[in-house]
């Protein structure tokens, strides 16, 4: 019986539905019982000719008789992927399956196909529409039952048979086919529950259809069954779309698998219809589901690699069936592959929101290394070589998608790595911050939207950084582990204290109500960012912490300063006595507390060192957590959290420092609490053996002077040596900068950024970078800080050969409209 509070979110879901949604909603209900009715009286929902609907179908990606040269070259140019083939076939044949990240899962003797074999939880017959398939104590975890129903298996024993010719895959293959029919009568069961999985079922069985075509083993109803299955399959899916239940993947691979039983099963009499419509879903989910920046709109890479995978297998199959294809689509699907190469120039792709663990073409390959998958084919597809990293390799599914021809297509493309930058997606919130040095470092900031919809596949992590180096995490997102347990472990994984960000008061960014929702949002959201030659600066807040009693906004503020180190600034902004707690999960590992810190060290990566301050006294600890690869896989990780209850504002700074400046001595890192005039400024000193690295920030646009140093800029970074000389600075909306009197930097009104270096040149030859966005009125100083802008003019009086100078030529910016609010 649904709770109080079941019954009260179902009541205001209802207000919010429009007259076609409910049109729909009610239609589907009369469907669904209609169907049931049919069953206790005996009837099939479709009609069963005993004909072969498959006869003089579409196109597939292959054809019957290119079948031999692409088996052969199965077996030639992946030696290693055909005996991983036959062998799982031998452990399919024994019924013992690799579902998600649960290894050899036994089924026994004979197969309950209702079965969460991983839980011993089994589901019963009821009628689909009545099987709480979300409620872990009646059916277990229903991923783990519809993983081995979607009968991707099937295909992997096919090619088993292809590759060895030994009859007792086939045998094998038919044998469990007819006995799901005959365990799984339409429309009884978790098994039909879902039309994303019935969808995901039926392409399994097109590529059953395909690779076995001849097959002297096939029994002779073979094909006339399967026609009248996929001819239900379809008739299911066209009446219970997700269009208002789960309009996201769900909606796009029922899309796919109507488009491709309508193109490749010409006899069944819907399959007009259901070609034309599948494919007027793929058109239109690949404009609505994916951003502007190319990023699918489930803030998440795996759901983004997820439909990408279902647009460039539709694409593909309408290419090959000569159906029009929209610019548009073409340009869609190659903005993803530009994302997933962008995010990929530093060999790690980060993990933001939920893992689903499954695949359209090999569910085997759903680790974060083959997420990269896609490219592959994209490479062909679009004749990119960037899509082509140097350390790529050809695949099976390029093989079997583009056939030989494929193949040497990608051989011939020269291989190119994309280009190391930092780079931001701004319609997702992505920011990635990159070294210029001989390691690969990113560190990357999630400053978007929680999700789509009702946010269900995002994670409460806004302002959340992933770091890794050299293609190893550092570090981590948590992952996924499971949608349904009996522990409350999906809402720990998804949770604000599992990522690296701040928790306020215990409570996550956002209240989970229910696997796949969430009350309120926590939406990110970037005030600045601009990369520059030697850093990269990212400022962000969000207000999902503005549901408490006393509401609080968390800023957080990173300066990178680029192959040294990043320095992450932590603001708590309100009023009130507040528990504050920052996390910082480090991938699998030793994790050691250092003066003023930690330090992390891996089998794979030089020592990573993490430095802390904070205004207020903290308790600080190195616990173990848990990381989760891939779903249904947990592991053990380091975390360092540090604590505090203080009354608001208050703020932590932590400084993140790769092996090109840890080492045995990372250094000091502390504020620096002289007395300042002016605007209100916060600083830190980093300190090492031959350098000092310094960082203003400025809570408002106005001059402010701290020690020798004094400007107008909001965010100031400069590095002097040991003789206390500037070798670099950055300053950031500001017209000024002097040290020690004299003025290094002046511009008649205010820029984005400039920034300057001494490394590498004498006096007479320093390097100058300046940037600055679009031209507006400079910003007036105030009145109040005359007294002090009079005193520093005729102070700066003498000015270094190093001069970096500014003059009307350079564009401005208007602060007030990016600067943080007073």
């Amino acid at each position: 019986m649904p709770t109080n509070r079941q019954g009260i979110i179902r009541s205001k879901r209802l207000t919010e539905m429009g007259r076609e949604e409910i049109r729909v909603r009610l239609q589907q209900a009369f469907a669904k019982r209609w169907d049931f009715t049919l069953y206790k009286m005996g009837f099939s929902a479709v009609k069963d000719d005993r004909s072969n609907a498959l006869a003089g179908g579409g196109r597939f990606f292959f054809q019957k008789e290119q079948l031999p040269g692409i088996v052969s070259a199965l077996s030639k140019q992946f030696p290693e992927t055909a005996q991983q083939i036959v062998e799982r076939s031998e452990q399919i044949c024994q019924h013992r399956f690799d579902l998600l990240g649960y290894k050899g899962v036994n089924y026994g003797s004979e197969i309950d196909w209702q079965l969460d074999a991983v839980h011993d939880k089994r589901t019963r017959p009821h009628p689909w529409f009545r099987v709480p398939y979300l409620d872990f104590h009646e059916v277990g975890d229903c991923k783990v039952t519809w993983e081995l129903n979607r009968h991707q298996h099937l295909a992997t024993l096919a090619k088993a048979y292809r590759l060895t010719e030994e009859g007792r895959y086939a045998q094998e293959l038919f044998e469990q086919w007819y006995h799901w029919r005959e365990q799984n009568p339409y429309p009884l069961g978790i098994n039909w529950a879902s039309s994303l999985e019935v969808a995901f079922r039926s392409v399994s069985w097109l590529w059953v259809w395909h690779l076995l075509d001849g097959c002297p083993r096939m029994p002779k109803q073979f094909p006339a069954d399967l026609s009248h299955a996929l001819a239900l399959n379809g008739c299911h899916i066209e009446r219970f779309l997700s269009t208002y239940f789960s309009p996201n993947t769900h909606l796009l691979g029922e899309g796919v698998g109507l488009f491709f039983i309508g193109l490749l099963c010409p006899g069944i009499p819907s399959a007009r219809r259901w070609q034309e419509g599948g494919w007027k879903i793929i058109l239109r989910e690949a404009q609505r589901q994916v951003r502007q920046d190319g990023m699918h709109f489930e803030q998440s890479m795996y759901y983004h690699t997820y439909a990408l995978d279902f647009f460039l297998h539709s694409l593909i199959l309408a290419k090959l069936n000569d159906i029009a294809i929209p610019q548009n689509l073409y340009r869609t699907v190659e903005k993803m592959l530009e994302v997933t190469s962008a995010l990929a120039a530093s060999e790690h792709l980060p993990r933001f929101g939920d893992d689903d663990g499954g695949r359209l073409f090999d569910p085997s390959r759903n680790r974060s290394k083959h997420l990269l998958d896609p490219l592959i084919p994209g490479a062909v597809l679009y004749d990119r070589p960037d899509f082509k990293a140097r350390t790529s390799h050809a695949t099976e599914e390029l093989l079997w998608l583009l056939g030989r021809e494929g193949l040497r297509r990608f051989d011939e493309l020269p291989a190119r790595n994309p280009e190391n930058v930092s780079l931001a997606l701004a319609a997702s919130g992505t920011y990635v911050m990159r070294g210029s040095g001989p390691s690969s470092y990113q560190l990357v900031v999630d400053a978007g939207p929680q999700g789509a919809g009702r946010g269900g596949h995002g994670h409460a992590d806004a302002l959340a950084v992933q770091v890794s180096g050299n293609g190893k995490p550092l570090l981590i997102d948590p992952g996924t582990f499971t949608y349904a347990d009996a522990r409350g472990e999906r809402d720990c994984f998804r949770g604000t204290a599992a990522h690296n960000t701040v928790l306020v008061d215990g409570y996550s960014q956002a209240d989970p109500a229910g696997p796949f929702e969430w009350t309120g949002r926590a939406n990110g959201t970037a005030e600045f960012w601009v990369a520059g030659n030697a850093f990269d600066f990212f400022v962000g807040s969000h207000t999902g912490y503005s549901r408490l009693s006393c509401p609080v906004r968390h800023r957080r503020y990173v300066f990178h300063l680029k192959s040294r180190f990043w320095v992450i600034r932590d603001v708590l902004e309100g009023t009130g006595l507040h528990k504050a707690e920052v996390s910082w999960h480090f991938a699998p590992g030793s994790l050691h507390a250092i003066p003023g810190g930690v330090t992390f060290t891996s089998d794979e990566l030089a020592p990573f060192v993490l430095l802390f301050t904070a205004d207020s006294s903290c308790r600080k600890e190195i616990s173990e957590d848990w990381y989760s690869p891939v779903y249904g896989r947990k592991e053990p990780s380091p975390t360092f959290r540090v604590t505090t209850s203080a009354p608001l504002p208050l703020e932590f700074t932590t400084m993140l420092i790769p092996d090109s400046e840890g080492g045995a001595h990372p250094g000091v890192l502390r504020p620096m609490e002289a007395v300042h005039q002016g605007g209100p400024v916060k600083a830190f000193r980093y300190s090492t053996a031959n350098k000092e690295h310094h960082l203003f920030f400025a809570g408002k646009p106005g001059n402010w002077q701290l020690e020798k140093y004094a400007s107008d800029a909001t965010f100031l970074y400069c590095s002097t040596d040991f003789k206390n000389t500037v070798s670099q600075f950055v300053i950031c909306e500001g017209s000024y900068f002097a040290f020690e009197g004299r003025l290094l930097f002046d511009a008649n009104l205010p820029v984005k950024h400039s920034e300057w270096t001494r490394e590498g040149s004498d006096d007479s030859t320093s390097q100058l970078f300046a940037a600055a966005a679009t031209r507006h009125e400079p910003v007036p100083k105030r009145d109040d800080d005359a007294e002090m802008s009079s005193k520093a003019s005729q102070e700066l009086t003498q000015i270094l050969p190093a001069t970096a100078h500014s003059s009307g030529n350079c564009e401005t910016l208007d602060i007030k409209k990016t600067t943080t609010p007073a």
